[in-house]
């Protein structure tokens, strides 16, 4: 496992939807993506830092995608689907695991901003290619296998006053 140093390449990968959901359930709150960055950077060297975010059609939502770009971050959109029975889903595990993988090679770190429990077994793939797991949540919703599986866990709700508007 690499070791945190200046020169350390990191990649940010930020689960858009599931920190919404949970700032808002837990805070009535907005992420600070700048924040979130920042923290998740913490010196070291940013090699890519994405969003994932799933389009709506919500009135803020372009200006939302804009402000993350003016961050730092790249946006990966994707369109919610809506099926016959009226449920609506758009999730990115897949796509945030398979640029995790792809990332890999060329980082020292991730971090990994999201709560899903899906993504313990991402990070003992990545554990086992030689590259740092951090993750970045909401310690009420996150998976107790998640904490687990990476190297390092930034509870969000520790300090609210820096991760949320």
């Amino acid at each position: 496992m690499t070791e945190i140093h200046p020169n350390q390449r990191v990649a940010v990968l930020a689960d858009s939807q599931n920190l919404y959901h949970t700032a808002q359930s837990l805070y009535t709150r907005n992420i600070d993506y700048a924040s979130l960055l920042e923290s998740a950077v913490d010196g070291r060297k940013l090699t890519r830092a994405l969003a994932y975010v799933v389009k709506a059609d919500a009135p803020e939502e372009e200006s939302f995608f804009d402000a993350l770009v003016d961050i730092g971050f790249e946006t990966q959109i994707k369109e919610i689907k809506t099926f016959q029975d009226g449920s609506k889903k758009a999730d990115w595990d897949v796509g945030m695991s398979l640029d995790a993988v792809s990332l890999a090679p060329h980082v020292d770190t991730v971090a990994l901003c999201t709560g899903d429990g899906d993504f313990a077994r991402l990070c003992r793939y990545l554990e086992h290619e030689g590259v740092r797991v951090e993750v970045y949540s909401f310690r009420e919703s996150t998976a107790d296998e998640l904490v687990e599986a990476a190297h390092d866990f930034t509870n969000l709700s520790d300090d609210t006053d820096q991760f949320l508007l």
